[in-house]
């Protein structure tokens, strides 16, 4: 028999926490400001390197996302040592996030213009050209931010997106500065094929952008796309505990990959995350309760494959 040819993957990948943003966003109850902020403590808690902790859209758009100042400020000098992010949507949320003490900013694009016209109320073009500000704005200010592409994969409207598409907004983005980009399947309309062969045609194109990508489970293709991008060598993923999350601006959108199930995943392959995974857990369990959220996760159906059960003490004979 030949010899197994090995596949060749990343020995380190970063997982970004987007549970306190995306997690949260679609949850109708209102969570105490107190009870996120213990939820961010107890996530940075797993040793997770990347946080995305909240949205500064405006208070009428995401309600339950109005204290992000209060939960920013109350946590932001304890996180030294976490990569934190938050969404803006425009110059106004830039400048918010800012003043609470946030270094990176992410944006808000779409990859069609249904979409956009949608959750942006203009042409991708436009929307983008409005993004501007906020770049100038930060580059004053030595503030990182990162493009993202919503539906980059598929559209609730259009379906599966043209990766000239994707060519056109980062190359906007790039002339601006901008060197990470997510690609987000907020729809989980993405598969393993796509995702490889978008992934190849993009690095060729710009070779000096890092690539985050943002899966979402909602037809069970997350992991696997994930091992997609792992063949393409990228390295930057979300994930949001007890696989909470979702667009409340697209039609049956659930939420993103669990943490946990990505972390048992990397780590079932030899590839390091630095997180701890009976720690992402034991938090998605508790802030799932907190939440009085359902959740979607295997780990916390089956436990990791590593958990072994007790060995049976005896043969069971069938009867005839």
């Amino acid at each position: 028999m030949d010899e197994m040819k090995k596949i060749v993957l990343p020995e380190k990948v970063t997982v970004c926490e987007v549970a306190p943003r995306d997690g949260l966003q679609t949850i109708p109850e209102w969570i105490e400001t107190k009870d996120k902020i213990k939820m961010v403590k107890n996530l940075v808690a797993t040793g997770i390197p990347s946080l995305e902790i909240t949205s500064f859209v405006h208070p009428k758009a995401i309600p339950q996302l109005k204290d992000a100042e209060e939960v920013v400020t109350a946590v932001i000098d304890e996180l030294e040592d976490v990569d934190v992010r938050a969404l803006v949507p425009n110059l106004r949320g830039a400048q918010r996030a800012a003043d609470a003490g946030v270094r990176k900013l992410k944006t808000m694009l779409s990859a069609t213009d249904s979409h956009s016209l949608s959750n942006a109320n203009d042409t991708v073009v436009n929307a983008q050209e409005k993004l501007m500000p906020i770049f100038e704005y930060a580059d004053e200010r030595n503030i990182k931010v990162m493009g993202s592409i919503s539906v980059a994969f598929g559209c609730p409207f259009e379906g599966i997106v043209p990766v000239e598409n994707l060519i056109e907004i980062i190359e906007r983005y790039v002339k601006v500065g901008v060197r990470e980009i997510s690609l987000a399947d907020s729809t989980g309309m993405a598969q393993p094929i796509q995702v490889y062969e978008t992934l190849g045609v993009l690095k060729e194109a710009f070779p000096d952008v890092a690539y985050s990508m943002h899966f979402h489970n909602t037809r069970g293709a997350a992991l696997a796309n994930t091992f997609a991008a792992l063949q393409q060598g990228v390295t930057l993923y979300d994930s949001s505990i007890g696989g909470l999350g979702g667009c409340p601006y697209l039609p049956n959108a659930t939420g993103n990959v669990a943490t946990e199930d990505l972390v048992h995943m990397f780590e079932e392959m030899g590839i390091d995350t630095g997180i701890n995974l009976e720690k992402v857990i034991d938090v998605a369990n508790d802030t799932l309760d907190l939440l009085h959220a359902q959740g979607d996760s295997y780990m916390l159906m089956a436990g990791p494959s590593s958990k072994l059960h007790d060995k049976p003490s005896g043969q069971t004979k069938l009867n005839d």
